[in-house]
């Protein structure tokens, strides 16, 4: 069975609960988008346009999406209002696909090599350790050996709050005492994780974006340091990012962006929020895929994305209304 498992009905009835407040807050604008029009016009279209900017689309992507529909409208003549929501969730669709493909719930651990080394960065307060934490969780119960180091060491709540994690899922948590070298405490976890035949390896980072250029310099560090024990490590740089702040997560994935190379996004805390629109902007301006989304404090409350079932669950409300 693919990591994670199958996408199954519990699983859809996660991301549909946790979607909820997003897909309310939608469709209530989209009402008020089109009341009393029959057809899609530019009143409509200009209406549709705040809709997705003030859902924390992001303006660049929204422009793009408007700009895909004033085609559709152009060629087609005319299209109603009721047509509006197919034809939005199908531009979503398209675009997501660009950055996320659709084979995301059934992605495996690469059988060429191991361990697999993940680099998870994100500024505090995101819900980096808990993402850590949850994504040890579920390769544990996948059959994996998991492997955990500690490499926030300016912090002695993240190093402690790991250790819990690493406690209560039942993996090894490699750490140093305060203000080591985060490099050093990669290497270690690292050198411990090949010699005891692990899976897979996940290290915390500090997420200090003030100072962008000592972040950038240690991740460099953190990274040349990898490549002595293992010469392909990272094979994943996963940027943590939190959904309810909006436009807020937009601006921290540049700011990340802008001092490592970032190849995959896990976006939390989903479902205590209305602003889920994030999700499209920021796969859609980074060209990063995300990878994960957080839906609840469980366990198993972070889901594989899928940008399928990710649009499928966002206008399914509206379709069975």
């Amino acid at each position: 069975m693919a990591f994670f498992g199958i996408f199954n009905k519990k699983k859809k009835e996660t991301l549909d609960k946790g979607l909820e407040k997003t897909k309310q807050s939608v469709f209530s604008k989209l009402t008020r988008a089109i009341a009393g029009k029959s057809k899609v016009d530019d009143e409509v279209l200009d209406n549709l346009e705040e809709v997705l900017i003030t859902s924390d689309v992001g303006v660049e992507t929204t422009i793009k999406i408007i700009e895909r529909i004033e085609e559709r409208v152009a060629k087609d003549k005319y299209v109603s209002t009721q047509e509006l929501n197919n034809i939005l969730k199908e531009e979503i669709a398209d675009l997501l696909m660009e950055n996320n493909s659709d084979d995301n719930e059934d992605w495996e651990l690469p059988v060429d090599h191991k361990p697999y080394v993940i680099l998870v960065v994100g500024v505090n307060g995101v819900g980096k350790t808990t993402t850590i934490g949850k994504l040890a969780y579920q390769f544990k119960q996948a059959g994996k050996k998991v492997y955990l180091g500690a490499a926030d060491t300016f912090r002695a709540a993240a190093v402690e709050q790991l250790c819990i994690w690493g406690e209560r899922v039942g993996v090894p948590v490699v750490k140093q005492q305060m203000g080591s070298d985060p490099a050093s405490v990669a290497f270690d976890t690292l050198s411990s994780a090949k010699a005891n035949d692990a899976d897979v390896v996940l290290i915390d980072t500090a997420g200090r974006l003030h100072n962008k250029v000592g972040l950038m310099n240690e991740l460099k560090k953190i990274k040349q340091v990898m490549k002595k024990v293992l010469p392909d490590a990272p094979d994943e740089v996963l940027l943590v990012l939190d959904g309810s702040t909006g436009q807020n997560a937009f601006e921290q994935a540049k700011q990340f962006s802008a001092v490592t190379q970032i190849t995959s996004l896990a976006i939390t805390k989903l479902d205590g929020t209305a602003k889920g629109g994030v999700v499209i902007g920021i796969s859609d301006q980074l060209k990063v895929p995300v990878k994960y989304i957080g839906l609840g404090e469980g366990m198993e409350d972070l889901q594989l994305f899928s940008r399928r079932q990710f649009v499928d669950s966002l206008f399914e409300e509206e379709e069975k209304a």
